[in-house]
């Protein structure tokens, strides 16, 4: 492992900054397994080849779900016609059928 950054704060010092280490590509290799439950734990792991970062290894963000059922209600609606057979030329015009 090549470097490692403790705990760091933000720029204005209030919430935490995820630690981050740097580790080279060989070492990422052979540790991969252990590098993504660190990942998943919250570090970051930047993977350096020859020195040079190349990718980023972090935490998966939980997507949060703010949604309501009935949100669109009265909103969307769905014409009586929706599921009547189209007419001929709109069909031909799938088919490539037509000008």
């Amino acid at each position: 492992m090549l470097d490692q950054v403790d705990q760091l704060r933000d720029f204005d010092g209030s919430a935490p900054v995820p630690k981050s280490k740097t580790v080279n590509l060989y070492d990422a290799k052979t540790h991969l397994s252990n590098l993504v439950d660190e990942a998943a734990g919250g570090a970051e792991i930047i993977i350096a080849k020859a020195g040079t970062p190349k990718a980023r290894l972090m935490p998966l963000e939980k997507r949060k779900l703010d949604r309501k059922p009935g949100g669109w209600e009265g909103r969307v609606w769905i014409a009586d016609d929706f599921d009547d057979e189209l007419p001929r030329e709109i069909l031909a015009g799938f088919r490539g059928e037509g000008a």
